[in-house]
């Protein structure tokens, strides 16, 4: 089983990156370069998530063996070096370690190790973390923010795009570089410390880790208290159906800016369209930006496009290259948000009504879910055999509410415990921190499997609440993530840009708080795997000692505040409407969402039964059809008429019958156009295929193209 696991997990993550990237992205309509970005970027930092617990019941591991090497009965020259050579890092003399190490292992006798069932091999941790680490580092500073820009840049050539993107991020690598040079000022004015590479190295992840540190906290905040009580209302159903209400006039507002603007961008196109013709330099450009409108557009464009006009005669003013980029920028993001507002408007509509339902069958007697329309997409195999409306009944009606409410009250228990250890770890005697009290009780029995559950279920938690604020994050709908393929290309790189940068620190954060990192445990033993690479931070005191000590104490202020939505009431006073249950303004808001609601539930319904009665009258013409082409074919096989009497009485029947008819049909004909006169032929019948007046492609004289010579009427 040696390294077995590691494969099985990295297999695993890459599915699961891919899984949520299909989710969210579409591979069809973006560019592969984009895709694959953000793939990597999702990957590495799942990747850091899963590998992380193997790491830590390798190193405990490593530690027994490193206590045992120093007893009186067997030493291990090689791991002693190693372990005064970290103690050495920690600005801790060596002679002093050497001796406490040998007390106490002459006072301690030797213990038996275990070896876990994931361990993972000497050699193999270090190199993998530093891949995945410098990896993750120069896809978020370096090429996440410059593809970013380039894919919402809206130039016409690879140097444009290039370019602009450049331009766009020099603020990004502005504020990196401004804190490594600060902090590389202080290491260069502190006569104490010098200068190596292996210190400007630990200067420079210190910044990067500052920096995530310090967004990690706010988003943690917000997620330790949002994610608890998101699943105590969700077992109220009638407050998620007020709060659909809610988002559907949001969503209804949005979507009609999102309409507006995509006229007006559209508009400016169709000037564009009509100033810029074919023989004009600048027309590949204009082709570019057609060919990102909607087909509808596209096809009102093309109509009046005349090819034969003398354009260069004409005095207008046309619009330049800039303005031309500008204006391709413009119709990107319009069409992208346009068509995210309508996905998000029928997601929504499905979700009001599948609310609608449950109220309406929580009084069943039946005890047999029924809905209001029958869902669009097919049964799957499940829900035919096993999902039937009365298991549905029971699990919405009755235990999805209670099974939400012990979720969010076993969710509450575990922010508790995190916001009191994110408030203690720093507390070594005695241990405050619960996570390093459970962590420490394991290692002492040397269970490795509650040691690495433990582990991913608590730096799982602590992924969920920061990646899922970064999920719910709205920056003026700039940034969305938006589920069912409607996330933009710039939104998916941004999301990549931030779970690489807040990923390393979230890690550090965990083992900080479960004290397996030794510069926060203050312990003389062997380091983590990821800690040795991320280098011993005590070149950076201030940091080290100040700010990832108390910063996070920070957390508290944050919860308090989500808690009694202070956020939220902020942004609703500075006029973005936010669900508040005591305001007028999301009353209204919830009024106006329940008639729309209403409006098109209405629409659909005339639509279902437009679609009933369509169906039934075609099964009963179908069917009437069908009997009376089979009386026909009876009746023909008792009387066969011959040919001659079928013809003589066809044509006695329809002449005097539509004799006054075919009269009047010639006679409408001859009043719509006059005869041509001209011909080289006339006929008394007016219908005649080559009298001219009638062309049996349905084309009639003025046309069709004549025989006679142009000036004969003349």
């Amino acid at each position: 089983m040696s390294g077995a696991a590691l494969g099985i997990e990295i297999v695993f993550v890459f599915f699961l990156a891919l899984f949520l990237l299909h989710r969210y992205g579409d591979f069809k309509k973006q560019h592969r370069l984009v895709i694959v970005a953000t793939l990597l970027a999702w990957y590495l930092c799942f990747l850091i998530v899963f590998i992380l617990p193997l790491d830590v019941s390798t190193t405990i591991y490593n530690r027994c063996l490193a206590r045992n090497s120093f007893s009186p009965v067997t030493i291990n020259t090689s791991q002693f070096a190693a372990t005064t050579t970290v103690a050495a890092v920690d600005n801790v003399s060596r002679p002093q370690v050497d001796k406490n190490a040998l007390r106490s292992a002459d006072n301690a006798p030797p213990q038996e190790c275990y070896k876990p069932w994931s361990y993972i091999p000497k050699g193999i941790m270090p190199i993998f973390w530093r891949v995945v680490y410098w990896t993750s580092q120069f896809l978020t500073w370096i090429l996440l923010p410059f593809m970013q820009s380039y894919a919402r840049s809206g130039g016409f050539s690879i140097t444009g795009k290039i370019k602009t993107a450049l331009i766009e991020n020099a603020i990004y690598y502005g504020t990196y570089l401004l804190i490594f040079g600060a902090l590389l000022i202080y290491v260069a004015v502190n006569p104490k410390l010098h200068l190596e590479w292996y210190q400007l190295q630990t200067i420079g992840i210190a910044a990067a880790n500052t920096w995530g540190l310090f967004l990690l906290v706010l988003l943690m905040g917000y997620g330790l208290v949002e994610i608890p009580r998101s699943h105590w209302n969700g077992a109220k159903k009638g407050y998620l159906l007020m709060k659909t209400y809610f988002k559907a006039a949001k969503l209804t507002t949005e979507k009609a800016d999102a309409e507006e603007n995509l006229e007006d961008v559209m508009e400016e196109v169709r000037k564009v369209n009509e100033s810029i013709k074919y023989n004009h330099p600048l027309r590949k450009c204009v082709d570019t930006i057609l060919k990102k409108c909607p087909t509808e557009y596209q096809e009102k464009m093309g109509r009046n496009m005349d090819d034969y006009e003398d354009f260069e005669e004409r005095d207008v003013s046309y619009p330049s290259e800039k303005m031309l980029v500008k204006l391709h920028k413009q119709v990107i993001y319009a069409v992208q948000r346009h068509r995210r507002t309508q996905v998000q408007w029928r997601i929504l509509l499905e979700q009001a009504f599948y609310l609608e339902d449950i109220a309406k069958n929580e009084t069943s007697a039946t005890r047999q879910f029924v809905h209001t329309f029958p869902p669009q997409e097919s049964e799957s195999w499940f829900s035919r055999h096993f999902y039937t409306p009365t298991i549905e009944w029971y699990w919405e009606c009755l235990l999805h509410p209670w099974c939400s409410r012990i979720l969010a009250v076993v969710l509450g228990i575990v922010s508790a415990v995190v916001v009191w250890s994110e408030c203690t770890f720093f507390s070594t005697k005695p241990v405050l921190s619960l996570f390093a009290v459970f962590i420490q009780q394991a290692e002492r029995t040397y269970n490795y499997i509650y040691i690495e559950v433990a582990c991913f279920l608590t730096i799982f938690f602590l992924s969920i609440c920061v990646y899922s604020t970064v999920f719910r994050i709205r920056v003026f709908n700039y940034y969305y993530l938006a589920s069912h393929h409607q996330t933009d290309a710039y939104s998916l790189l941004f999301s990549g840009m931030l779970f690489c940068r807040l990923t390393p620190p979230l890690c550090l954060n965990f083992l900080g708080l479960t004290h397996m990192d030794v510069s926060i445990a203050h312990q003389n033993t062997e380091p983590t795997a990821y800690t040795s690479i991320m280098g011993s931070l005590r070149v950076l005191p201030l940091i080290a000692d100040v700010f990832y000590i108390y910063y996070p104490m920070l957390v508290v202020i944050l919860c308090i505040a989500t808690y009694f939505s202070l956020g939220t009431r902020c942004l609703n006073l500075l006029g973005f409407q936010q669900f508040i249950g005591d305001n007028d303004m999301t009353s209204d808001l919830t009024d106006e969402g329940r008639e729309l609601i209403r409006r098109e539930k209405r629409k659909r319904q005339r639509l279902e039964d437009g679609e009933t009665r369509r169906r039934e009258w075609k099964e009963r013409y179908s069917n009437n059809r069908e009997d009376t082409s089979r009386n026909r074919n009876v009746h023909a096989e008792q009387k066969e008429p011959s040919y001659t009497e079928m013809t003589t009485s066809r044509s006695s029947k329809y002449t005097r019958a539509n004799n006054r008819s075919e009269k009047d049909r010639i006679e409408l004909l001859q009043d719509a156009e006059p005869l041509d006169f001209n011909a080289d032929t006339f006929t008394d019948d007016p219908l005649d295929s080559e009298s001219g007046r009638y062309q049996p492609g349905g084309r009639y004289l003025s046309m069709s193209t004549s025989n006679s010579r142009i000036f004969d009427d003349v």
